[in-house]
Formats: C-alpha cells, sequence, structure tokens
C-alpha cells in the first residue's frame, strides 16, 4: 500500500514514543487540500474542514496554515477553531440536536451558524429577528454513504429539517424576517458518486425560489478515500467539472451569484495518518492464527463500529512472506481489527501500521479497561513532534473526586 511516510520512519517513531501511537503527515493534509481546490472554481466554491474527524490543535494549526477554513459540530471545537487562530468568518458551526444557549453563543462570537430544527429556527428568530444571518441545514431524503451508520440524508434520519416541511419552514422565516444565507445538505459520508452531489443541487434548484435571500449551496462533505489497496475514491476532477457547471447554471438560472461549500474531513486527514501498535502475542486456535496487539477498540473502533477497513502492514518485516492473521486486541471485549489479512510473516515483538487512520481513530477512542490513550505524533518536514502524549495513571484519576480518608 503506498504511503507518504515511510517504513523506516514509522518505525522509528514507534520506537522513540512507544506504542500504540498515532502519527500523521502534515504535508499530506495540505497535499488534500491543494488538490481539492486545484480542481473547483474558487471564486464560487469554499472547502472548510470538518474538524470532528480530529481536533488536535496542531492538526487544525496545519489545516488553518494551508488556508482551510474549519467546520465544526459543536460549540468546543468552535473555541478550538477559534484558540488556534481562526478568523471567525472562516469557522463553520452546524449544528444536531443542541440546545438554543450553544447556538446562541455561536451567534455570539461571530461564526457561520446552521440551524437543522425547526424548533431552535424559531427561538433564533424569537431572539435575532433579521438582525442575523443564518443556514438552515435541510434534509433532502436522500439514501448515501458507505453505510447505513453514516448515512445523514435519508428519510428516517435525526438530521436536518425534512424537505417535506418546507411550508412550515418558510412560514418561521416570514414571521420573525429571519436572514437565511445559507441552504445546507449534508447525504452522508464514504460517498463515492458525483450524482449524489448533483442530486442535492436539484433539491437546491427546487427551493431556491422560496428564499431569494440565500446565496451559499453548502453540499456537506463525505468524500470517498480509498482503504483497501485496489479501492478507488471519489474522482474530485470529476466532482469539481461536475460542481463548477452546475453553480453556474443555478446562479445564472436563480440571477444571484451563488457560492458552494463543502465540508470535507475524512478526505484531508485519513490518508494522512497512521496507528502504530507492537505485536504481543500470537497463538492459533487451530483454525485461525491471531496475533494480538497491544491495543483495542479502546484505541481504534471504526472496525468493530462500522465494520471498517484498514490496510495493516507489517513495518519491522516488511519483506517476509505472507500469512493469514487475525489481528486481535488486548480488550476485554471482542475486538477484532481483521480477520483472515494477508500480511507479512509476524513475530511478537513486531511493530504493524494500521492506514487511514487519521479521521475517526484517536478522536473516538476512550479509556476503557482504565487504559491509556495513546500518544500523537506529527511529522512536518520530515521531523517527528509529540503533539499529545500517552496518559498517565494520574490522569485516569483527574476528574474524580478523591476518596474521603
Amino acid at each position: 500500500m503506498k504511503s507518504s511516510l515511510s517504513y523506516t520512519q514509522l518505525k522509528q517513531a514507534a520506537q522513540t514514543f512507544g506504542t500504540p501511537l498515532y502519527v500523521y503527515h502534515a504535508e499530506k493534509i495540505v497535499a488534500q487540500y491543494q488538490n481539492l481546490v486545484s480542481h473547483f472554481d474558487m471564486s464560487n466554491t469554499r472547502f472548510f474542514y470538518a474538524c470532528k474527524a480530529l481536533t488536535n490543535i496542531h492538526i487544525l494549526q496545519v489545516v488553518k496554515n494551508a488556508g482551510c477554513p474549519i467546520d465544526c459540530s459543536s460549540i468546543n471545537e468552535v473555541k478550538l477553531a477559534i484558540h488556534v487562530g481562526f478568523e471567525t468568518k472562516n469557522i463553520l458551526y452546524t449544528s444536531n440536536s443542541v440546545s438554543f444557549d450553544e447556538i446562541s453563543e455561536a451567534v455570539d462570537l461571530g461564526v457561520n451558524v446552521n440551524i437543522d430544527s425547526l424548533s431552535n429556527l424559531e427561538k433564533f428568530g424569537k431572539k435575532y429577528g433579521p438582525h442575523c444571518k443564518v443556514g438552515v441545514r435541510i434534509r433532502p431524503n436522500i439514501m448515501a454513504g458507505g453505510n447505513l451508520k453514516i448515512s445523514t440524508g435519508h428519510d428516517k434520519s435525526k438530521f436536518g429539517i425534512p424537505v417535506t416541511q418546507l411550508k412550515e419552514l418558510k412560514a418561521v422565516q416570514e414571521k420573525y424576517e429571519i436572514n437565511i444565507t445559507t441552504l445546507h445538505i449534508h447525504t452522508g459520508s464514504e460517498i463515492k458518486e458525483v450524482g449524489v452531489f448533483l442530486q442535492s443541487a436539484e433539491v437546491f434548484d427546487e427551493i431556491l425560489a422560496s428564499f431569494p435571500t440565500v446565496q451559499v449551496l453548502d453540499f456537506g462533505g463525505g468524500f470517498k478515500v480509498p482503504y483497501s489497496p485496489n479501492e478507488k475514491g471519489t474522482d474530485i476532477a470529476l466532482l469539481g467539472i461536475e460542481v463548477n457547471k452546475v453553480m453556474k447554471k443555478l446562479s445564472e438560472k436563480w440571477g444571484r451569484p451563488l457560492t458552494a461549500w463543502f465540508e470535507p474531513g475524512k478526505y484531508l486527514v485519513s490518508e494522512a495518518g497512521y496507528f502504530i501498535a507492537q505485536v504481543n502475542v500470537l497463538k492459533s486456535n487451530g483454525e485461525h492464527l491471531f496475533a494480538g496487539v497491544n491495543t483495542g477498540l479502546n484505541h481504534l473502533i471504526r472496525p468493530m463500529f462500522y465494520d471498517a477497513y484498514h490496510h495493516i502492514d507489517n513495518i519491522s518485516h516488511p519483506d517476509n512472506a505472507t500469512k493469514n492473521y487475525a489481528v486481535v486486541g488486548n480488550i476485554c471485549e471482542t475486538d477484532t481489527f481483521a480477520w483472515d489479512r494477508p500480511i507479512p510473516t509476524i513475530e511478537e515483538g513486531d511493530f504493524l501500521v494500521f492506514y487511514n487512520a487519521g479521521a475517526y481513530g484517536y478522536e473516538m477512542s476512550s479509556n476503557y479497561n482504565a487504559r491509556f490513550k495513546p500518544a500523537q505524533v506529527l511529522f512536518e518536514n520530515d521531523t517527528p513532534t509529540l503533539i499529545s502524549r500517552q496518559d498517565t495513571f494520574e490522569d485516569l484519576l483527574t476528574l474524580q473526586i478523591p476518596l474521603k480518608k
């Protein structure tokens, strides 16, 4: 599997910082962003990094320095973005089933806000009326995404205001003279088909007449990235061609300049991330050869949560002949990373690397079984830097009230 960091660099990081270990490559993140902007008309397109994928402030700084704005899913993500130095005009906050206090705080901070319920839009109207710009998230009733758990636009999804409630949405907008400037649609993650985004454009076209103040059509994110060696991702070049055409067409049809927004998260950081574990034990049950590693679903939950595939390689002995292994974790649960996976022959003590670990790896990790969260390292200009340390035992006690003697 092609890697932007070498086996030697990854192995040296493991030896220097210990394992389990998350490793990220700054230049790969920047290259992914530059690939996006190279295929779109940037006079009418903006990309916001969906930071829920990975919020370490050093990663956010890499994104900011690359010139990419940021998309946030919580008020604390907004505050992290401000802490790193993002200008508020370059911060987008898309709420989901949150208290109105959180929305109000985002408005007061001066960031771009999307609201995804009639209830909170009504509260927004009562408090701000026509004095603040706002976006609304529409649920388009489009089924898309690589897994039902990451599909967000279908008719049973919790996300957004159903497109079938357009009349109610318009009534709230008119009642309070709300200045709706953005229509937002996000149909899911791992979307390979360019046509899904064009379906969103059709939905926008159908409802733009009702919202003459709209200036931004937000297509969400969800670009597919390849996880297995022979897999293909979203055709970004084709997507750029089609979006450029449709935005020009819609702007001309509705007689106003319209801007396309996207929120890629996984696309920017997934391939820039590596997760390294060490093999504790090899054993066989007669049918399967198990490689038990010093990590588990507490550090990388995606395979158990989403049935996600992560390519695994033996960076200690990459040239060995392959054998089939079940790679399993050390958590007191069934935490299997891979079944019958061909991997260069493993010895106890070898380092295994999991590719595509930059998105939703560390971010979804936990201290389950009272195990420590791993450290994180960033390679920039071929230099590895520790950007968050491994937990200590004292960290496990930090939030707990001390025992009474």
